[in-house]
């Protein structure tokens, strides 16, 4: 095969962006991925007209203008604002927690009452000193909020029971004292029209991809193919896994086709009861507000990672992050690999800071 300035492991956003620029830059870049299909966990796939976020919800907002500005240069976004919901046994509730979630739960009015019923409820708690998540939960928001709304979504996307997870996990609990929906806080938010995976493709214009390609095969065949790699997998398999695996976080997704326009009316809603088995239920469509006769559910469930399942959220208790640090130390170690990205710097990453943790990568290089 040719040579190549970099052998870029990893269609995702990271690897994208940093082919995209180093291509600016005149640099031969060739990127590889496992995968049969370009886009990482953002790829968007075509079913009944409507773009399903194949690995999960995928929501870009951003408060940095440079980031929003570099990404418009591929796709054009809409005005989508995410608005999830909750449903604890027959009850639903607005997310973040706001005045209409006070209202509803509490059936109050005013930011003075809603305080008033927290600290109260704080209060009664006693607890001064979190030994645990639970405890950590009940000090923040007391216990109508966090057994309706935090308990059993919390203990399903980690697997275990709160009492048995430690209080870090959450450091605060967002609660707003006004009837805003909008989950996030930041001034730029939307869904490329036509999905991400158009996105990565106009990233990617110009610039050879090899799919269905495995790192450690291709590497084994071509050792010579590039001057520099940037690797954008799991830095510990990188290693294979010789000071052993990090943990990991994965997802499971039902999808399916219903043969209705509209199954629940937004696009996210979150399950909160842990007798459900699954978190939330995303309905695709309402990301770019499909009127297709048809319409695409996903249901997800959290699940243990072993190695060799899709891994999605580092577990970064102080466990796995000392042993990120000698995954670190080896990898500096490593002439001409950069790590980078997601699973390369053991770090879940919103979409906005893989772009600018790209660009910055590109600017040292």
């Amino acid at each position: 095969m040719e040579k190549y300035d970099y052998l870029i492991v990893g269609a995702g956003l990271y690897g994208a962006v940093m082919a995209h620029e180093l291509g600016k830059k005149g640099k031969r870049c060739l990127v590889i991925d496992r995968r049969g299909h370009i886009g990482g966990n953002v790829y968007c796939e075509n079913v009944e007209g409507i773009n399903v976020h194949k690995y999960g919800a995928h929501i870009f907002h951003t408060s940095n203008k440079k980031v929003w500005e570099y990404v418009n240069q591929f796709a054009e976004f809409n005005n989508y604002i995410n608005s999830p919901v909750a449903i604890y046994k027959e009850e639903l509730y607005n997310l973040p927690f706001n005045m209409n979630t006070f209202s509803k739960m509490w059936g109050i009015k005013t930011p003075k009452e809603a305080r008033e019923e927290i600290a109260r409820q704080v209060a009664e708690t006693g607890i001064t000193e979190p030994k645990n998540l639970e405890e950590q939960g009940l000090s923040l928001v007391g216990r109508d909020v966090f057994e309706k709304l935090v308990k059993g979504y919390t203990e399903k996307q980690w697997g275990r029971d709160c009492k048995d997870l430690p209080a870090f996990i959450i450091k605060r609990l967002p609660v707003r004292f006004t009837y805003d929906n909008n989950y996030f806080n930041d001034r730029y938010q939307g869904i490329p029209v036509g999905g991400y995976t158009k996105v990565v493709e106009k990233m990617l214009e110009g610039t050879e991809v090899l799919l269905n390609a495995d790192f450690f095969e291709f590497r084994k065949k071509n050792p010579a193919i590039a001057e520099k790699i940037i690797f954008t997998g799991m830095i510990d398999e990188y290693f294979d896994y010789k000071l052993g695996a990090l943990e990991y976080r994965s997802v499971r997704f039902e999808t399916e086709v219903l043969d209705c326009d509209n199954y629940q009316g937004n696009a996210v809603v979150n399950y909160t009861e842990r007798e459900v088995p699954y978190t939330r239920i995303i309905e695709h469509k309402h990301f770019e507000f499909g009127q297709q006769e048809k319409t695409v559910i996903s249901r997800e469930y959290s699940s243990e990672w072993t190695v060799g399942m899709e891994p999605y959220y580092p577990v970064n208790n102080e466990q796995n992050n000392q042993l990120f640090e000698r995954y670190k130390e080896l990898a500096a170690k490593e002439e001409n690999v950069i790590f980078g990205g997601r699973l390369g710097d053991y770090k879940y990453y919103d979409m906005d800071k893989v772009i600018e943790a790209a660009l910055n990568a590109v600017e040292k290089l």
